[in-house]
């Protein structure tokens, strides 16, 4: 079965449910951020209450305020409900819990985004741990899927989210401040 391309073109939209970052209910949606002008960071992870998605969870809102500089949004989505993301939450870091988060968590209860953006695995009904990087015209500008045992690096996800705001040329281990390649 052919694999569609989704780097380089329209980014899938999309409206979810979540729970927002002072715990209340809410949505997200894409058109909204980009009327605002701002990046889209739209992660997606397996399940609420697992190992390794805390792990990410709290890295990327720990350093919030690096993608906020970036004037980009960070999304969290997983195919569990807005309330099981409540009560991980509102369950303390040191029992296997959030805690307080920077950003929204979207439940993608109906996998349709999950469908949307490649990283359904259908038989079990959860997401891959998915990335994707959207600039503020809704261009999806990078995409990486990892098997769901390894976490992503957040370090990783600035630099190519500042590699991708130069609008240049990055070589190989490219960093932030150093230049772009000249053609």
């Amino acid at each position: 079965m052919p694999v569609e391309r989704l780097v380089g073109k329209p980014a899938p939209r999309f409206e979810m449910d979540a729970v927002m970052p002072n715990k209340e209910f809410g949505k997200v949606s894409l058109e909204e951020i980009m009327k605002q002008g701002k990046w889209t960071v739209l992660f997606f992870y397996p399940m609420d209450f697992t190992f390794v998605c805390p792990t990410e969870i709290i890295a990327l809102s720990d350093r919030y305020d690096e993608f906020a500089d970036l004037d980009a949004e960070v999304i969290g989505v997983s195919t569990d409900t807005i309330h099981t993301h409540k009560a991980w939450i509102n369950t303390p870091r040191d029992l296997n819990g959030l805690g307080e988060l920077n950003y929204p968590l979207a439940a993608d209860t109906n996998h349709q985004v999950s469908k949307e953006y490649g990283v359904l695995i259908e038989e079990q009904g959860i997401a891959l741990r998915g990335l994707f990087i959207i600039n503020p015209e809704g261009e999806l500008m990078y995409s990486v899927v990892h098997h769901n045992n390894i976490g992503r690096d957040v370090d990783e996800v600035l630099r190519v989210l500042q590699a991708l705001q130069t609008g240049g040329l990055c070589p190989a281990n490219w960093k932030p401040g150093q230049e772009t390649l000249k053609v």
